[in-house]
């Protein structure tokens, strides 16, 4: 079953911290929002692994917006 990573506020998708396929462990940094000037990054609550990144670089996002999924 495939689970989803959301963005925390409105933005833009600064630097995505991690690939497709790739294992992710609790706290680790996925990916970092830009928004206000300001960097928020986007964290793991739990381990896992990224199945597809549906906020690449560059995106501007909505606050609830899908960052990516992941098993």
């Amino acid at each position: 079953m495939t689970k989803q990573i959301t963005a925390p506020m409105a933005g833009t998708m600064w630097k995505v911290l991690v690939q497709e396929g790739e294992r992710f462990a609790a706290g680790q940094s996925l990916a970092i929002l830009e928004s206000m000037k300001m960097e928020i990054p986007i964290e793991s609550e739990v381990d896992g692994t990224v199945d597809k990144i549906m906020a690449p670089e560059g995106t501007v996002v909505d606050e609830g917006s899908v960052v990516l999924t992941w098993f």
